[in-house]
């Protein structure tokens, strides 16, 4: 269920699901009741009631919404953002190959901050995660650290020769050739030049998702899934 689970500061935890898991996306095509299943369980198995995450509607942007206490319902599938910070609410983001990057800071008193950011090629040209970072310390969160989880690597990732051109000139760290020696994106050497350039630390980063059959991928399989990086207060 969890490709990576672990408690990064007394009780907040930041977790990678994987395949086992099962779809979380409700945009797929699979059964909506099957999909709210799969998300009350993985709720129960990080100690939360069901409807604790927090998830949001992705559109490759680099909006970036604020969660209070309750959930969301001004939208089915939440508010539309590429990017959500919250005092507490537990966050989800979805990804099949675009980069997952959970963070975690203090607020004065020690009070967490978290927030998730959906890193897509878009996102990560657009800067989605200098805005989310930048909303965190709007909310006077201190001590920012990162967690990248699974996406698809710069090996992996072909790309047409002018797209790679016009995504490396926003950041230069994407650019990148395929282990077949075609133009590519290293869309997670990105993520983490934005994160080190907002002075963010980066705890963790996970592996390529096209080489791990245990994670979807959308380049592997356009009828894929969706697995989830995840934060959360435990009580």
């Amino acid at each position: 269920m969890f490709w990576w689970r672990t408690e990064v500061r007394p009780g907040v935890w930041v977790a990678f699901t994987d395949a086992g898991a099962g779809n979380l996306a409700l945009h797929v095509g699979d059964d909506p009741a099957e999909v709210l299943r799969r998300r009350g369980f993985l709720e129960a198995e990080a100690g939360l009631p069901a409807g604790s995450f927090q998830y949001m509607n992705q559109v490759h942007g680099n909006a970036v919404a604020y969660i209070g206490d309750a959930a969301d319902s001004s939208a089915p599938g939440g508010p539309t953002a590429d990017g959500m910070v919250s005092s507490g609410r537990p966050l989800a983001v979805m990804v099949a190959d675009c980069v997952p990057v959970v963070l975690a800071g203090s607020a004065p008193g020690g009070k967490p901050i978290l927030a998730v950011a959906h890193a897509g090629r878009p996102g990560v040209a657009s800067g989605v995660i200098p805005a989310t970072v930048a909303r965190m310390r709007a909310e006077g969160a201190k001590d920012i650290h990162a967690w990248i989880g699974p996406s698809i690597c710069g090996s992996c990732y072909e790309v047409p020769e002018g797209m790679r051109a016009d995504v490396a000139a926003a950041v230069p760290a994407t650019w990148s050739t395929t282990s077949w020696g075609t133009p590519g994106l290293d869309l997670p050497a990105g993520a983490r030049s934005q994160l080190e350039a907002q002075g963010v630390t980066v705890d963790y980063s996970g592996p390529c998702t096209l080489e791990n059959e245990e994670l979807f991928s959308y380049r592997g399989n356009p009828d894929t899934g969706r697995f989830a990086g995840l934060v959360w207060i435990s009580e």
